[in-house]
């Protein structure tokens, strides 16, 4: 069967986007599986740069069916400012698809996350982007979440709305000393928002089998990345979604086994936001080295990204977790000045080698990173298109990587644009 999936593997901001537009190229489906507009993807196409945080990638593309799942959580009034912009700078959503049973971020679960996040203290805060998007999950496992399905049964979504709207008012009164919302309103907003999506909305999971049992190319587009798995990640500094192979199979309503060619995305170097554990953080020049050459900040929040050399102990967490078939490296070029390069290859805790992933966040914040010395390449590797071209310790260095995670390498990127990718194999 023709599908192909793309997964981050370290704290988001691989370059996902990328790689997922350079294979929907090839595709005839592509679906967003999980996470809201917590998450966003750059993608440059022809030195244009579109800022995409609901709508998959392939929306860029005229010819491909678009499909956000039923993992996905939707903040309808985003979504209909994605598509405006994206028609404004000549695109379409003509393709998309909404699945019926996405739940939907109401004003209540953003009034809320800003609220609880407020009312921690320093290392408490768990870094969350304020879009709503934890709540919204924790209404759907307690089981009184809406769903897209519920804005078109007016007697439903009026008695779930009332409901909602009162529990959560006495929560953001009561509790964060905060303002309540208002039900006429969201009511009216949402009525609103519903015919406006009505010819988006449809069952997915029949649209994505369908496509699956066809034989279609299907491309499922991750959110976010591994070490941000509520399950899996260094949690609590996770997000509220499971943005893993698994999650995608769920999220996307097909079975595991329709899932193949799995591309694991990693950063030649290792970013994070927010708070949380990272082993190989630079807080020196070199560091901060890194964040200006790689314009390291966030799409969606505009925060500046914490960096750090590779982190291969990561890297080879995520190949479990999600069965990688390949690996996808990205901003490679980042790289092109350093005289040298450092990966960490283990970790040590207490003077004693680690196997696996650290669960425990004070066992992590105690260890200390193993790393191998690589010599850089320090030139221009923007304008390669082969990889036989690449210079030799450039070659090295990614080969290193494959070396270590035991994934063979698939795509290296040496720049923002779709030109600016090379393939070593054949995605479909």
């Amino acid at each position: 069967m023709a599908t192909s999936m793309v997964i981050g593997t370290q704290w988001g901001d691989e370059g996902k986007g990328k790689i997922v537009d350079w294979i929907a190229e090839r595709a005839d489906v592509v679906v967003r599986s999980q996470g809201g507009n917590n998450a966003g993807h750059t993608v440059v196409v022809d030195d244009k740069a579109f800022a995409l945080r609901l709508l998959p990638s392939g929306i860029l593309y005229d010819n491909k069916q678009n499909i956000v799942g039923t993992g996905v959580v939707i903040d309808p009034k985003v979504l209909l400012q994605e598509i405006e912009g994206l028609e404004k700078q000549g695109k379409s959503a003509k393709s998309l698809q909404i699945s019926d049973r996405a739940h939907v971020i109401m004003p209540y679960h953003i009034a809320l996350d800003n609220a609880e996040e407020a009312s921690k203290g320093g290392d408490a805060k768990i870094g969350t982007t304020k879009n709503g998007i934890g709540p919204c999950y924790a209404d759907k496992i307690n089981r009184i979440g809406i769903r897209i399905c519920d804005l078109y049964d007016l007697d439903t979504f009026k008695q779930k709305l009332s409901y909602n709207v009162e529990f959560k008012n006495k929560m953001l009164t009561k509790v964060y000393d905060a303002e309540p919302v208002n039900y006429d309103e969201i009511l009216a907003d949402y009525i609103k928002y519903a015919e406006a999506l009505k010819p988006y909305v449809t069952d997915t999971n029949i649209a994505v089998l369908k496509a699956v049992q066809e034989d279609k190319k299907v491309l499922f587009e991750g959110a976010q990345a591994t070490m941000l798995d509520l399950d899996h990640g260094t949690y609590p500094f996770v997000t509220s979604s499971h943005p893993i192979a698994g999650g995608a199979s769920t999220g996307a309503g097909v079975g595991p086994n329709y899932l193949k060619n799995i591309f694991g995305v990693v950063k030649a170097y290792a970013t994070r936001v927010g708070a949380g554990p990272f082993p190989t953080e630079l807080l020196d020049e070199t560091g901060e080295n890194l964040r200006k050459l790689g314009h390291e900040f966030g799409t969606v929040t505009g925060r500046p990204r914490r960096c750090g050399w590779l982190d291969l102990m990561v890297v080879k967490y995520a190949a479990g977790l999600n069965s990688l078939d390949y690996l996808a490296i990205t901003r490679l070029d980042i790289l092109d000045t350093f005289k040298e390069l450092k990966i960490c290859v283990g970790y040590k805790l207490n003077g004693k080698d680690v196997e696996g992933f650290p669960a425990n966040l004070k066992d992590l914040e105690a260890c200390e990173a193993v790393y191998e010395t690589l010599p850089g390449w320090e030139t221009d590797i923007s304008g390669i298109r082969k990889y036989e071209e690449l210079p030799e310790n450039a070659r090295k260095y990614v080969e290193r990587i494959a070396e270590v995670t035991g994934v063979p390498l698939g795509i290296v990127s040496v720049g923002p644009n779709r030109s600016q990718t090379i393939d070593l194999v054949n995605v479909f």
